[in-house]
């Protein structure tokens, strides 16, 4: 298995490894070699104060302190750079990211192009033209529902120096526009338990316009693109803009362009497609 491909797999927001648990189960059945990273301060270095377990108590919450305050996009970035560089001493890499995952993984091209040989964006996010807060501000994102969020919120982002957000809520609103945003296609149960693996926090740093896909660098890296047809936290719209952003910064290289049905997380609850998908472009 020397030559074979190690995937590489980066999280995205409020998420962890653990995400990736039924995919790297699917792709070990077709052979294949995969290491899923947490970002710092997720995983086992997450925080999960006493005051988020049940019953809640939603004040001290807001005021307990979290070990992801501080972590920045160049600690996403050192993370991973040092996966990379351990797994390319069996071959080649394909680092795949989900989500937000996608602007560490842009960050880390942008820094080491040569420890990558291929770059796939599973409906992630691909900064080209303009900083990642900014496309929250155009047309395609309009209809994203973000009301969960604004609901579950604890606590002061600036004074906490961190994003914490109580996805144990009850409340079935918040519940319900979670699902839609990002899972609609899921059983509720199935909802449920991944939304049981997310962790309260994230950090604040999603970089700057020095992160945005660099041509000299990210730009020489094969490159695909898996967008999710379903994604209501994401939509289609956006994926398809970043798409027609990076292959006008590299024409020589555009993205492939792949598609999977379903939501933001159904690729990963039922992956077999995905794992298919991803075994293709092992070979390829």
């Amino acid at each position: 298995m020397q030559n074979s491909p190690t995937f590489i797999l980066v999280h995205g927001a409020f998420a962890n490894s653990f995400s990736f648990a039924p995919l790297q189960a699917e792709l070990a059945i077709r052979g294949h070699r995969s290491a899923a990273v947490d970002l710092p301060g997720h995983g086992f270095e997450a925080t999960f104060p006493a005051a988020y377990q049940a019953p809640q108590d939603l004040e001290a919450l807001a005021a307990e302190p979290g070990n992801i305050k501080g972590v920045t996009l160049a600690d996403n970035v050192a993370r991973v750079v040092q996966v990379l560089e351990r797994a390319k001493r069996n071959g080649p890499t394909i680092l795949v990211a989900h989500s937000r995952g996608g602007i560490t993984a842009t960050a880390v091209a942008n820094a080491r192009p040569e420890l990558i040989d291929r770059i796939v964006y599973v409906s992630a996010w691909c900064p080209v033209d303009l900083d990642v807060g900014d496309y929250y501000t155009q047309p395609e994102m309009a209809n994203v529902d973000a009301g969960a969020f604004a609901a579950t919120l604890i606590g002061n982002p600036a004074e906490l120096g961190l994003l914490r957000t109580n996805f144990r809520t009850a409340d079935p609103a918040a519940l319900a526009s979670f699902k839609r945003a990002f899972a609609a296609d899921l059983t509720d149960d199935e909802f449920r338990t991944f939304l049981n693996t997310f962790q309260p926090d994230e950090n604040l740093d999603v970089g700057t316009s020095a992160d945005r896909a660099q041509s000299a660098t990210w730009g020489r890296i094969p490159k695909t693109y898996v967008r999710l047809t379903g994604d209501a936290s994401l939509p289609p719209a956006v994926q398809d803009r970043m798409i027609r952003e990076a292959d006008t910064l590299t024409p020589d290289n555009p993205f492939d362009v792949r598609t999977l049905e379903g939501s933001h997380l159904r690729w990963l609850v039922h992956p077999d497609s995905a794992a298919e998908l991803l075994a293709n472009l092992a070979t390829h």
